[in-house]
């Protein structure tokens, strides 16, 4: 029974200095078409630190992809929030519309969803879990590009 004990022992011990030596993971290629790439980068750059929630009026705005698990939804049309999606949900599929779930008109990160009308990807909708919510700081984001035409106009 001891050298049992001792053998289990040390398979634990290999068990967990294997997992501590597995480093970060690597950076994800990016997603998309150089355009939702483009758009990702700007609208990344005017998004403020995740958040737990955020409140609606039950329909949206519009949306956009921005890539294989990246979208922004716009709740009127001057707020924003960038959602990111867990695998294996792909948002460079979706054909026309997006639905999100919702409790008493709140959408909360890994307990709400994206759901999809996705082009032959098999039966019935996808169901995306929200795993990051990113507020966009939209009209600054538009001050600064109008700013920027002004410029590039003298």
């Amino acid at each position: 029974m001891p050298r049992i004990l001792t053998a289990l022992s040390a398979a634990s011990i290999l068990t967990l200095a294997a997992c501590a030596s597995v480093g970060p993971a690597a950076p994800q290629a990016p997603t998309g078409t150089p355009a939702q790439q483009r758009a990702l980068a700007r609208y990344t750059t005017y998004a403020g630190p995740p958040i737990p929630y955020f409140t609606w009026l039950g329909q949206f705005w519009s949306w956009e992809p921005l890539g294989k698990d990246t979208l922004v939804v716009f709740t009127v049309p001057d707020e924003a929030y960038l959602l990111k999606v867990w695998p294996p949900c792909d948002l460079r599929f979706v054909i026309n519309s997006i639905g999100i779930t919702s409790t008493a008109r709140t959408i909360y990160a890994h307990a709400d969803s994206i759901t999809t009308n996705s082009a032959g990807t098999g039966p019935g909708p996808w169901r995306c879990p929200i795993d990051e919510i990113r507020k966009i700081d939209y009209k600054r984001m538009k001050a600064d590009e109008r700013a920027q035409a002004q410029q590039s106009h003298r």
